[in-house]
């Protein structure tokens, strides 16, 4: 498509006639399509009776699952507003680990309330500006209605990671793994923030879920580096070493000259007194295990093995980390200076098989600042599954430890914000009432597919949970196991950071597409790449990205209805 503009008898062309221009309310409709349409290829997830999907790629690998954000991330979506949707799913797990998947539903439901709005000329910046206003007052009500965890609330925490678990794969042993899961997140909590990265996972293919267990300590996934080094150490002095144990290289290039047999024994000689000097240095300072991030020479690995002195090489840096973490080793740089000040403990070092590979584990420590959570399960698909659930799990338990306040789940703060948002939008004038109502009506789309997805009557749930919640009942939701409107109270527990961050993302990428009145594919954006002396364009680019958007769309599309 031109654009031009006529001067005269001559028309000013101003993009090239490759490129391709959507405006108006045909670039508003493609973006509410797109947009809608991903939060429809994941809507039939939601909630504990949600089904899972079949992901297969080109090289025949499968993933089958019901995370949110893993569908989407697997998924080969193309159109540009479809991603922003999808960046709804990442900013989510990111943020606060879980509730993706409400928070890309909700997203689709703001984009289709308003193309209702649109469509009675109401115009897009109106409607932003009552979806934000509607978006801060529910932030406030959720505020109101959240109730106070204390730390050591065990049980509110392990309902809370219970919650997150629910129908993705483990609610055979979704009690066993809650209690794993709080035991490992307060083990890794410092004062002023809790990295779930310390809680390392491994999974096992093989044996039953409920075979899981936490390891208060860290599993490298090394073997130690010689036969004769002791396969169990126990009161164990611990040595993490950033250097390599071997004869250091000169800084320049060098040659050693020899013109006998003598000669040459002394050079080697001399490097193998440099070696044992290195290791009696680790022994005399105490050091039973050894872990070295580089390499170990294999005269060294001999000495060492001499000395009873287990030795493990290339750890990778994340374990060295954590194991300065667990055992309250120093990491050393230079070996002649270690001392016994710089080791760390742990009452058992053992060389033992998991999932078929030999690896070490260290283990009862006296204070465990880094923890491996040991996931098995009987098939490959079903520990991924569990893996995913875990991450959640760790995601909401941390996030409920740093903000100490939760919500009742199954649909109730969304019913409660529903009710609050249509008394609210009374107060406000102008057209952005509207916007306001259509923002209470988008809400209720997290409890009727709850209602769809256990095989409930939706209109009648939503009339059942209305009416609770208005005779005061405000943490009735949608009991999915028994099939019924109730009391959920310390049964289905969600962190309120999960809502607010899902309500403040959704907003935000429904207002940004809305915003939207011209789509046009052109060549690279300069203001983006930072690159303005790029001329080397290929020919038919800009057709081309238009083209990919309709493709990708189009593809996508394809995907949800196959699932």
């Amino acid at each position: 498509m031109t654009m031009a503009q006529q001067m005269g008898n001559q028309p000013l062309i101003v993009l090239s006639e490759e490129s391709q221009r959507t405006s108006g309310k045909d670039a508003q409709s493609m973006n509410v399509t797109a947009g809608t349409a991903v939060a429809e290829s994941v809507r039939t997830t939601l909630g504990p009776k949600g089904m899972d999907k079949m992901l297969v790629d080109s090289t025949g690998s499968v993933v089958v699952t019901n995370d949110g954000v893993t569908i989407l991330d697997e998924m080969d979506i193309e159109h540009p507003a479809a991603n922003m949707v999808v960046e709804v799913a990442q900013t989510q797990e990111d943020e606060v680990g879980d509730g993706t998947t409400t928070a890309v539903v909700i997203a689709g439901e703001l984009l289709s309330k308003a193309e209702d709005l649109l469509d009675q000329d109401i115009h897009a910046t109106i409607l932003a500006q009552g979806y934000r206003q509607a978006a801060e007052e529910a932030k406030d009500t959720l505020e109101e209605i959240a109730i106070e965890v204390d730390d050591d609330d065990t049980e509110t925490l392990e309902g809370v990671a219970s919650t997150a678990m629910t129908g993705k794969g483990a609610e055979s042993a979704k009690e066993h793994l809650s209690s794993l899961v709080v035991q490992g997140v307060r083990s890794v909590a410092d004062d002023d923030e809790i990295d779930t990265g310390n809680v390392q996972v491994e999974t096992v293919v093989g044996g039953s879920i409920d075979e899981s267990n936490l390891i208060e300590g860290v599993v490298v996934g090394k073997e130690r580096v010689h036969d004769n080094m002791p396969p169990l150490k126990e009161d164990a002095g611990i040595a993490l070493l950033d250097t390599a144990i071997e004869v250091p290289e000169t800084e320049l290039d060098t040659e050693v000259n020899v013109s006998d047999p003598d000669q040459l024994q002394q050079f080697l000689d001399q490097e193998e007194k440099q070696l044992q000097e290195m290791v009696d240095s680790i022994a005399d300072a105490g050091a039973d295990v050894v872990i070295c991030q580089k390499g170990i020479d294999d005269m060294a690995q001999h000495y060492l093995a001499e000395e009873g002195i287990l030795a493990v090489r290339r750890a990778k840096q994340s374990d060295i980390q954590a194991l300065s973490r667990s055992t309250g080793s120093r990491v050393v740089s230079t070996i002649e200076d270690i001392t016994a000040d710089d080791l760390g403990f742990a009452g058992t070092v053992a060389e033992r098989e998991l999932d078929g590979e030999e690896k070490l584990f260290i283990e009862d420590v006296d204070d465990a600042r880094a923890v491996t959570l040991v996931l098995r399960g009987g098939t490959e698909h079903v520990v991924d599954e569990v893996e995913r659930a875990i991450e959640d799990a760790l995601g909401v338990v941390a996030s409920t430890l740093d903000d100490g306040k939760v919500l009742t789940g199954g649909g109730a703060p969304e019913t409660a914000l529903s009710l609050g948002l249509r008394d609210f939008a009374d107060s406000v004038g102008g057209r952005e009432q509207l916007a306001v109502e259509a923002f209470a009506d988008a809400i209720d789309v997290v409890p009727r597919t709850l209602a769809e997805n256990a095989g409930l009557d939706p209109i009648d749930s939503l009339v059942e949970l209305r009416s609770q919640h208005d005779a005061g009942n405000t943490t009735s939701g949608l009991d999915a196991e028994a099939g019924e409107v109730g009391s959920l109270e310390g049964t289905a527990v969600e962190p309120l950071s999960v809502k607010t961050q899902a309500i403040e993302s959704a907003t935000e990428a429904a207002v940004m597409l809305l915003r939207i009145d011209d789509v046009i594919a052109a060549g690279d954006l300069k203001g983006g790449s930072g690159d303005d002396d790029d001329d080397d364009a290929a020919p038919g680019g800009p057709g081309g990205g238009m083209g990919g958007m309709g493709g990708g769309m189009g593809g996508m599309g394809g995907m949800g209805g196959a699932m």
